[in-house]
């Protein structure tokens, strides 16, 4: 689904990744683990169009994302990729149903269908009662939910995640993590996420060890 060739990327004279080779199957859950500075969350950024790099390709079934130009590339990030970032990223003035489904009203998506997906999703991931609520009036745990069901809104290829788990608490954490799973099954999205913690990693189809811009081993954990 996903093949990166021969990613390099540079800041400066700052050497963050080397060379890296990585394929993504369909409906896999894989987690990228690594020390801090390893390249981990440039290489999610790549993988997701956020950022270039300086040489290689990213290629979604065949198609060399990073050849488009930049209109054309926003508009298969806004259809084909969703987010999940550590600290959700909400936009505060926004209720819960509006923020799910802002990416579909980016995306042209009618209005009414916009929120009758973001609707759907919302019940689904159990915040229904919560629809009408900005983030400050949720926990955090809710606001992690409620980003989940943004980056689904389009129903995209491919949901990229970066630390999602890093600021809640143990309770919320593991019912965070259970959700990337019961949505792999439910709805057969594939899942990459940029982790520190080890029993998500470790529940995971492979998982990615990176160290100084390079990805040192790939450990397969399906029996």
């Amino acid at each position: 689904m996903i093949t990166v060739r021969d990613i390099s990327k540079s800041y400066d004279s700052l050497k963050v990744l080397s060379d890296v080779n990585l394929d993504i199957n369909k409906g896999e859950v894989v987690s990228i683990v690594g020390p801090s500075g390893a390249g981990k969350t440039t290489l999610l950024q790549i993988i997701g169009t956020l950022d270039r790099p300086d040489t290689g390709t990213v290629k979604y079934d065949g198609e060399d994302v990073l050849a488009m130009k930049d209109s054309r590339l926003a508009k298969f990030r806004n259809r084909n990729i969703g987010f999940v970032f550590q600290f959700h990223q909400l936009l505060p003035e926004f209720t819960v149903l509006e923020n799910v489904a802002m990416p579909a009203l980016i995306g042209g998506t009618a209005r009414s269908e916009a929120f009758a997906r973001a609707r759907k999703l919302i019940d689904y991931l159990h915040l229904s009662d919560r629809s009408d609520h900005r983030p400050m009036e949720l926990s955090g745990g809710e606001r992690q939910r409620a980003a989940v069901a943004r980056a689904l809104v389009n129903n995209p290829r491919v949901v990229l995640a970066d630390e999602p788990s890093g600021s809640l608490d143990t309770k919320n954490r593991n019912e965070l993590h259970r959700l990337f799973f019961d949505l792999r099954r439910d709805m057969g999205h594939t899942f990459v996420i940029v982790t520190h913690d080890e029993s998500l990693a470790a529940d995971c189809d492979r998982v990615i060890h990176m160290r100084d811009g390079y990805i040192t081993t790939i450990q397969n954990n399906l029996k």
